[in-house]
């Protein structure tokens, strides 16, 4: 898909500005709270191996706060436009959001400080926001006869989602009912298919949407695509029912077919960026490229894992890779691109010529986002290898700091914006 394509009649597709706004603006907050707990809980990382807390938390606060939140911001946004169908109806929209905000806060606090009540009704909110925001996705996909690899991964993406809940819920019951036999393989089940599954192929599915619309380019090879769908449906299938029922050797066939698809979204993604016209991308697309090294690094992680070497070890570090290395990189350095890119086609007013995206981004705090952000990323994972938790908990802090930088970002695009729209006849910002 070519810049242009995408671009052609996409105003009058648009959503009111506050339903992916609320969703984004909710993200870059919880982010903060994401790297706050897990500096409070990070003591106790190097060696975890599951159970309610700080780092479950933090866990969740990336999972549900940043990564679903800016996954259904973007998606309520991105595929009207994308696939030319308007969304079924902005009210559902916000009715999701304001569903799924108080849920993934009570969820947060219940499983940090382990409180049950606030543990159970934060997972129904949740399920009940995530479940308006599949009929929506269904319903868009349902109606799209063309763009297979988007469509493909959203599909994927949402029968995860139904897996994910599912599992989710009765993980939550368990911590009561103590209904599971052992509740490790439901555990590991449940990480495999909301990782890879929903947050996952919601990432390489927007890929195909995002990267060539910032990069001016076009999606080459459709076959080649399509093969990364089929291994990674077949990798989702086989992880999920192979962690579910305890089996080491499905798990690693798994792992086999996920680095194929793996292999196969990095060389589309690589296409790509070699038929770009435009050639300088910014410290965004360093983050994405960093992503793009996460996503087998992670998996490659899972082996030592599964083969249950030095799993005190090699279970954290697992998680951390997946959930703040490849999938927490890659959505901040697409939440950077994104927010100033939407903003910039809300700013054409009567009277007011549009924003440029540049004079909406304060590049400042997302130099500092992104240096910290590799920092914290580095110590976390020589903590966890060295077992040293207060190296942990030194890079939580640097990943805080680097969170907050992205949230004064955010605050300066609004600000940014806001003069824009009060300053008729303005063609851009200085400054």
């Amino acid at each position: 898909m070519m810049f242009g394509e995408f671009m052609f009649g996409a105003r009058s597709r648009l959503l009111p500005p506050s339903i992916p706004f609320r969703f984004f603006g909710a993200a870059v907050l919880f982010h903060v709270a994401a790297w706050a707990a897990l500096a409070a809980g990070g003591d106790v990382l190097p060696g975890f191996m599951g159970g309610p807390g700080f780092v479950l938390a933090s866990l969740h606060l990336v999972t549900l706060g940043v990564l679903a939140m800016v996954g259904m911001g973007a998606a309520y946004q991105l595929l009207p436009v994308a696939t030319k169908r308007p969304v079924r109806s902005t009210a559902l929209c916000a009715a999701s959001f304001w569903l799924f905000l108080p849920g993934v806060a009570l969820f947060g606090f219940g499983i940090g400080h382990v409180v049950m009540w606030a543990m159970h009704a934060g997972a129904t909110l949740v399920i009940a926001g995530l479940a308006i925001f599949a009929f929506l996705i269904i319903d868009n996909l349902g109606r799209v006869k063309d763009m297979p690899l988007v469509v493909g991964h959203a599909w994927l993406a949402v029968l995860s989602l139904v897996v994910l809940a599912a599992l989710g819920l009765l993980l939550v019951v368990d911590f009561t009912a103590g209904i599971l036999p052992d509740r490790r393989f439901v555990a590991a089940a449940h990480a495999a298919v909301a990782g890879y599954g929903f947050m996952g192929m919601l990432a390489m599915g927007f890929s195909y949407i995002l990267v060539p619309m910032f990069a001016l380019s076009q999606v080459p090879n459709i076959a080649l695509g399509k093969l990364s769908i089929w291994f990674a449906g077949a990798a989702l299938t086989i992880a999920t029912v192979a962690a579910a029922v305890g089996s080491s050797m499905g798990v690693l066939v798994a792992v086999a077919a996920g680095m194929v698809a793996a292999g196969l979204h990095l060389r589309m993604m690589a296409l790509i960026m070699a038929k770009r016209m435009r050639r300088e991308l910014g410290g965004s697309f360093r983050l994405i490229r960093l992503s793009w090294i996460l996503l087998p690094a992670s998996l490659l992680a899972a082996v030592p894992l599964v083969l249950g070497w030095r799993v005190d070890v090699t279970a954290p570090l697992f998680g951390f890779l997946v959930v703040f290395g490849w999938l927490l990189t890659f959505l901040t350095g697409v939440l950077q691109r994104i927010m100033p890119f939407l903003a910039s086609m809300h700013s054409a007013k009567p009277g007011i010529k549009p924003a440029l995206v540049s004079a909406l981004t304060a590049e400042t705090p997302l130099k500092i986002h992104f240096w910290c952000h590799c920092t914290a990323l580095a110590l976390v994972v020589a903590g966890i290898v060295a077992d040293q938790p207060l190296l942990v908990q030194g890079g939580a802090l640097v990943g805080l700091a680097g969170a907050v930088a992205l949230g004064a970002f955010a605050v300066a695009l609004w600000q940014r914006l806001t003069h824009h729209l009060n300053t008729p006849n303005t063609a851009e910002i200085k400054g």
